[in-house]
């Protein structure tokens, strides 16, 4: 891109807001153009980060209609997940560069149409996987990459939380608007995480179960819909024989108000990623052999700077090259994804075909 800097709209301020904050806030980028059906959320950013009101659009189509006018290069979507793959698609045929937020999308056949527009347009598309963006994983993966744990072969991966259910009656609990529950809110972070640090394998078969006891009993209570699980777990294969393990929960009886948890195993030594004091704080830790003798290592900080994921979009597009977190990736997790919900409403192992 021969430019000094990126016009992006941002398209959905829910989750929206954290994006336009860090390009308001990053000099390689400019917030342009809002989109969302709350005005009164429009107004507030809008008057925050200095956009016009006529740069202000509560229909993403009148956006993009007015994409030459705003001289956009890329668009942030940051909607509802059902709305993922339909905005996405129709911000790629506008010309437009797109980061869209986890999940990819509902299903993989969404996820595939996502990529194809992308491809057709010669666009980028990149998945909003912003745990890959911590220095604790930043400095995991070089540390993995060098080859200093050997072959990872086995992993488990999880994000628990003892009471952490939406807000009922919202489009969260309601899968025809979200999808799924906690695996694909909570459980597509963990997931993709390790399978990064992994080195990306492709999947190939899971065995899953989910469960919606508590949510159900509560939304029953409230008189509140609520169709998705609030717990659930599954048994990931990959091509060369490798395994992991990934568990997300809404709510359950578990010890810890909050855990997230990925442990990685290799040949010749292991990784331990996880909260601190069940906050938003992460530690690293390192499991090794020396001299007869096995060793631990805590990680105490990152050397080098940690970009978010919205920086790294922007200075991918800058760059001319591609993302990390790129489309194809988010597509092996949707793979995961679509097969944990198939196998857990089947009882049966789910085959994954190779893209």
């Amino acid at each position: 891109m021969a430019k000094d800097h990126v016009n992006v709209a941002v398209i959905g301020l829910g989750m929206g807001r954290h994006h336009l904050k860090d390009y308001h806030a990053n000099p390689r980028a400019l917030a342009v153009a809002l989109c969302d059906v709350d005005t009164a959320l429009l107004a507030q950013f809008a008057a925050e980060c200095g956009i016009p009101q006529e740069n202000c659009f509560t229909d993403y189509r009148r956006l993009l209609a007015a994409a030459k006018r705003l001289e956009l290069d890329a668009a942030s979507v940051a909607l509802p997940n059902a709305l993922h793959a339909p905005v996405s698609i129709a911000a790629l045929n506008a010309g437009l560069h797109v980061l869209c937020e986890k999940p990819m999308a509902m299903n993989v056949r969404q996820a595939q149409a996502m990529l194809d527009a992308a491809r057709r347009s010669r666009r980028r598309l990149m998945i909003n996987f912003s745990y890959r963006f911590m220095p604790q994983t930043q400095s995991l993966k070089s540390y993995i990459a060098s080859g200093a744990i050997g072959e990872v072969y086995y992993g488990r991966t999880a994000w628990y939380r003892r009471r952490g259910l939406p807000g009922l009656g919202g489009w969260f609990g309601q899968k025809a608007l979200s999808g799924g529950g906690p695996i694909i809110d909570l459980g597509v972070h963990r997931i993709d995480m390790a399978m990064w640090l992994m080195g990306s394998p492709k999947p190939v078969s899971v065995s899953a179960s989910t469960y919606n006891v508590i949510g159900a009993r509560v939304a029953k209570e409230q008189g509140k819909a609520f169709d998705v699980e609030d717990i659930g777990g599954a048994f990931i294969r990959f091509e060369g024989g490798a395994t992991l393990i990934a568990e997300a929960s809404w709510a359950g009886f578990t010890q810890k108000r909050e855990e997230m948890i990925t442990q990685l195993l290799g040949t010749r030594g292991g990784i331990l990623h996880s909260n601190v004091n069940e906050t938003y704080e992460f530690e690293a830790r390192v499991f090794t052999e020396h001299d007869g003798a096995l060793w631990e290592s805590k990680l105490q900080q990152g050397l080098g700077a940690c970009p978010t994921a919205y920086q790294e979009f922007i200075a991918a597009l800058l760059e001319g090259r591609e993302s990390i977190g790129p489309g194809e990736h988010g597509l092996d997790v949707q793979q995961i994804l679509d097969a944990i919900y198939k196998s857990a409403a089947t009882g049966k192992e789910v085959r994954i075909r190779a893209r």
